[in-house]
Parts: structure tokens; sequence; C-alpha cells
């Protein structure tokens, strides 16, 4: 199916004399395309259609791209949006419609996100919005910003360990039985019907411990004995490479193994890590993971957003990274992306966790970014004692000379490059037994009682001078204050999980749930917009009317 070809046009007159009679006071939609224009033509998404084949409806004109970011502005499904297409005024203004325009089918909808998805392309939408604002002076980049990150639930409910291994059986034998049910058939146990044809479901499991074991481990068996059926050189390969079969395989490797002939479950520390381990066969992109005290399956979205007091706060960056992946990674490749997009901000404010003495010097020199957030502190016993008068900070180090002098005027020339348990480079350096030894400081300076000297690890010039002047910084009530700013996501994530359901995907999968986070980043964008047009003040935070009753404090 080739793109219909259709240029952006005027709003049909007839269409705006309807409009303006049935929403004297505008709607978000005829307000976006008033202040906005056109918002997506068909050469930003060409690419994603053949040149041959019969005619598509055009991305650009009705704007497909539009239309999915108005539905996650109202929450609607693909029926709801495309009836909105073909009965709604506002909507028919909005995308330059005909009043007598019949719409499309809502399957529509669904062909055009695939083909976003296939081509990665969802960043696309954000990025027609955010060019649009720019071109109006609604976006600034150059100021500040800031990001955090949040946990987004999978699509397929969570399981138990129970449920899970009984449920990637199921699932596995059910495609089993659509692809070859003669074959299937021959290897099944009769027992299978009667455990496996119907959904899992926990209150069904026993309850005791033995039991429950027990359970596990017939159907580790049951598992074991179709793997062995399938897996055979003597079955074709279409019935192999079955994606349920291929998943089955990789739950049963990472969750049983044979000890003497027999099936058993694995140690926990004989499983693999979180960020391979599957936890439903219905989205095995999905991982397990815990954030303090929440525990979720899914995957996570890092949003990054302008923050100014008069232009709207408009989110510039969405990136979606698996449940396993840490915040702290994550700040080189969300600058890389802002720089591709000239989004780049001046300031970049983050939440604690992420910023790095690394990732303090690299923002600085590869982007011209000031990253700020919470350092951690220096946690030694001889920083953090009643004296501290033996922490780090209080050697000299005198790079040139490769030598470092201690508080009580000892000075060793030790000195070694090295890499950190994190694999960062470093420099080590060893006092001489002999210097600390007969130091009556010793046990202040030393954290072992059986230490005889004292060993430091420091990092190079660049970065040892950023996480020191970082510290000292964040002690200041100025820098305090004035990272109060980045508070403001958090109002960023209620409205997108409130408005655009963001807590949970949609869809199934790593690239539809980062297409969804682009659609919802884009629907947060334009519902801002809107109120800006509207001059709709901010919420405030809210507070309790306990919490109002609070003395102030002098």
């Amino acid at each position: 199916m080739s793109m219909r070809s259709g240029g952006p046009g005027e709003v049909p007159a007839e269409t705006v004399r309807v409009a303006r009679a049935a929403f004297p006071k505008g709607s978000l939609a005829i307000r976006i395309r008033d202040e906005l224009g056109v918002l997506f033509t068909d050469e930003r998404f060409a690419d994603l259609f053949p040149v041959r084949g019969k005619p598509a409806w055009s991305p650009g004109r009705p704007a497909l791209a539009l239309v999915l970011v108005l539905q996650f502005v109202e929450g609607l499904t693909d029926r709801q949006a495309a009836e909105a297409v073909r009965a709604r005024i506002d909507f028919k203004y909005a995308l330059g419609l005909e009043l007598g325009d019949p719409g499309f089918d809502f399957s529509v909808l669904s062909e055009f996100r695939d083909r976003l998805v296939e081509a990665d392309a969802g960043r696309r939408v954000l990025d027609g919005i955010l060019d649009a604002a720019r071109a109006k002076g609604l976006l600034r980049t150059t100021g500040r910003a800031r990001a955090d990150s949040t946990h987004v639930l999978s699509a397929a409910r969570e399981l138990s360990w129970l449920e899970m291994v009984a449920e990637t059986l199921r699932s596995a034998l059910n495609a089993l039985a659509r692809a070859d049910p003669g074959r299937l058939v021959e290897v099944a146990d009769p027992e299978w019907f009667r455990h496996y044809a119907t959904r899992a479901e926990e209150s069904r499991f026993p309850k005791s411990r033995a039991k429950r074991d027990e359970t596990g481990l017939r159907i580790g068996a049951d598992g074991m004995r179709l793997l062995e059926a399938i897996l055979s050189p003597q079955v074709p390969q279409e019935l192999r490479d079955l994606g349920p079969v291929e998943i089955l395989r990789q739950v049963w490797v990472q969750q049983f193994h044979l000890v003497e002939g027999e099936v058993r479950r694995r140690d926990p520390k004989d499983r693999p890590p979180g960020a391979t381990r599957l936890v439903t066969p219905y989205d095995p992109e999905a991982r397990g993971s815990v954030k303090r005290d929440t525990l979720w399956d899914g995957y996570k979205v890092h949003v990054t957003e302008t923050c100014e007091t008069d232009v709207p706060n408009l989110v510039t960056n969405a990136v979606t990274t698996l449940a396993t992946v840490p915040d702290s990674v994550m700040v080189e490749p969300i600058h890389a992306g802002l720089a591709e997009r000239d989004c780049l901000p001046g300031e970049h404010w983050v939440d604690a966790g992420c910023p790095t003495a690394a990732q303090i010097v690299a923002a600085r020199r590869e982007h011209g970014v000031e990253l700020h957030g919470p350092i951690r502190a220096d946690t030694t016993a001889q920083a953090t004692g009643e004296s501290k008068a033996f922490g780090q900070e209080s050697f000299a180090i005198d790079r040139d000379h490769q030598q470092v002098t201690c508080p009580g005027g000892r000075t060793t020339g030790q000195w070694r490059q090295a890499l950190s348990h994190r694999g960062t480079p470093v420099i080590r350096v060893q006092f001489s037994p002999a210097d600390c030894r007969p130091c009556p400081h010793l046990r202040d300076c030393v954290s072992s009682p059986k230490a005889v000297r004292r060993e430091l690890t420091f990092r190079h010039h660049d970065e040892h001078q950023a996480i020191r002047q970082a510290r000292e910084l964040q002690q200041t009530d100025d820098w305090k204050e004035r990272y109060k700013i980045r508070a403001g996501v958090e109002g960023t994530f209620s409205q997108g999980i409130q408005r655009c359901g963001l807590r949970r995907s949609r869809y199934q999968g790593f690239a539809k749930t980062s297409l969804q986070h682009q659609l919802t980043a884009a629907a947060i964008n334009l519902a801002r917009i809107d109120a800006h047009l509207t001059e709709t003040p901010r919420a405030r935070t809210r507070t309790t009317h306990f919490a109002a009753l609070r003395p102030a404090e002098h």
C-alpha cells in the first residue's frame, strides 16, 4: 500500500464557519490548528510507505500522526478516535477536512502505528510538535531543563512464579496446537489437558510450600518433555522456530536444570540476573525490577522537559528502557539525543543517583551542559568520623609530581593508575607502613583495625575537581533553592499518568511501548501549549488541610 499524497491546504470555509459557531470559545484541537498550523506533512513520513501500490490514507492529510496525538490527549481508543474524525467538528477543523468527509476505518491507526514502530519513527511525531512550537517562540531549549524516570507496568498481567512457568508452557502448547495439532496430540500427556487447557490462576495452586514445590517440578518436567520432543532433529524447523517455543526454551534454561536425570528448579544464585530474566511469556522484553519499595514488571521511561516561567514547559525527550537499566547510565544517551535535535539545555537538573564525576565532566566538555544533581557524599569512616580530619579532602595532592601529603606531613610517591570496581580510571596511592605505623593518629586515619598504612583512591584531575566543586556548591542555600525546580517533573509524570495512562503500557513489546511514550510526550505538549494559549495557570502543589496548619518556622 503506497502513500496517498495530500498537501496541507487550508481549512475549508464551511468547516471554519460551523466550527466557529459550535465552539465560540474554541477547543484544544481548534486552538492548536490556529496557533501551530499544519503540524505534520507527508514528507516527514514518506519513507514509511512504498512508492507503488494501492494508495493509503495520507499521514499528513488527514494527519494520522495528529490523530494519534489527539487520541492520547483525550484518552480515546482507536474506534473512538476514528469516530471523532468522522463526527466531531473540532477534529475536522484541526485536520482541515470537509464537513462531509467520511474519515477512515479505525484499523488505519493500528496500521500506521505499526509502520512507525517498524521504522522506529515515533520520535518524528514528538519532533513535529517541537518544531512547530519552536517556530512560534513557544519552545526555549538553551535555558534550564529537568529530567527524571518512572516505572511503567507491562501490558501483560503480573504473574507469580508458578503462574509464569505454567503460562509459558500453555502458550507453547497453544502455538503448537495451531501449527501442527496432529504432532502435538502424539506428544501430549492426557494430564496436560487438565493442567494447561485453561489460564493458570494463583488461586488454583496449592497453598503449602511443599505442594507448591511439587507442582513447580511437575510443570518443569512437562515442559522438559515437550522441549525434548519438539527440538529433536526430526521435527520441522518451522515448529522449532515458533516464538512461544523459543520463549519456553529460554524460561526453562533460566528456571530449571537436570540433576542426575531429574528436573530441578535452579537455586536463586544460579538464575540469570534481572536484566536477562524473563517474567512473562506474553511480553518477553519486559523485565522485573525494584526501586526502593516499588517492585514492577515492565519498562522505564526517562523524560526531559524545559522549565521556564514565560513559555510552556515542553517535553523535549522521552526515552524508553528496560526496567533494569539504572538512571545513572542514561545521562549521555539523553544528551546525545537532545543534541541531535538541537534541544540541549544550558543547565540540566536531575535526580540523585544520576550525576557522576565522569558525567558532569563529559556533559560540560561534549555538550556545554552544566549537569546538576545531588552528588553522593563521601561516606568513608575517615570523612564521617567525629574529627573528619583524615578524609580524602584533607590530603594534599600534587599531580605534577605524583605525590600525596597526609595531614601529618608525611609524603608518598607510590602513585599508580588503576580501574575502580565500576571500570572507571582512578589513581591509587599507598603510604609506607614505616611512616604510618608510628603515627599517633593511625587508628583514626585507617578504617581497618589490622591496617598499618593508609591507602587512597581518587579520580583524575577534571573529575576530582568536578566532584569537589559540586559537593561544596550543594551545601549552599542558593543551590538548594535552585534545585527545587527539578521537583516539577513529578507533575509531568502525574499529568502523563492521569491523562494518557503513562503508568501502564497499552501494547506488548518494547518497541510499541516506546512509541506510546513518544505519543504521550507529544500529547502532554499539546495540552500544555493549549493551557498557555488560554492563560490557564499552572497547578499549585497540593497541600492537605492538616499540613496547612503547620506553624511557620522561625
